[in-house]
């Protein structure tokens, strides 16, 4: 959901490569703990989107489950991140029948820390919520790609792409 701004809002922090991935432990759809040391020794991508069972991220969490394979394949496992509670990760995940690892951030500090809460355009209005952003962190826990701003269209695969695997 995004929250109009309701003050002067500070733009967020941005990642760039080499820096540290903002460690979380933050629950998934069943309520069980994620926590991105978990996966250390093996590549992530976090993608951080604004709502669950909206058309745009339905679209990339559709993209992300039919990809997850190949990029599995590839050594990257998938962690999308949202504002929304377990309970409606759950039904998203369930009605759309995603095969990736969704977890709550009702609080949006994950968000923030990933520079991924904050000011951004919404048709033509400045608003303050969710910036549609992936992260990919590598074995070692730094990031080695953000994007900022991305589209949930065509975005996976554009990803795909950009990281070589077919």
């Amino acid at each position: 959901m995004t929250e109009t701004d309701s003050g002067t809002a500070t733009a967020p922090v941005r990642l760039s490569p080499g820096d540290p991935a903002p460690g979380f432990t933050l629950p998934d759809a069943d309520g069980n703990p994620v926590s991105l040391a978990d996966y250390r020794g093996r590549r992530v991508i976090v993608y951080c989107y604004p709502a669950a069972l909206t058309p745009g991220c339905t679209t990339q969490a559709v993209d992300f489950t039919a990809s997850a394979g190949d990029l599995a394949q590839a050594g990257l496992d998938i962690i999308g991140i949202s504002p929304d509670e377990p309970d409606k990760l759950l039904r998203f995940r369930d009605e759309e029948q995603l095969g990736i690892t969704l977890v709550s951030d009702p609080d949006k500090s994950v968000l923030r820390a990933y520079g991924a809460y904050g000011p951004k355009k919404l048709y033509g209005k400045e608003v303050v919520g969710v910036i549609r952003s992936t992260f990919i962190v590598d074995a070692e826990g730094r990031i080695e790609r953000a994007s900022y701003n991305v589209k949930a269209t065509g975005h996976v695969a554009k990803l795909m792409r950009d990281l070589g695997i077919n």
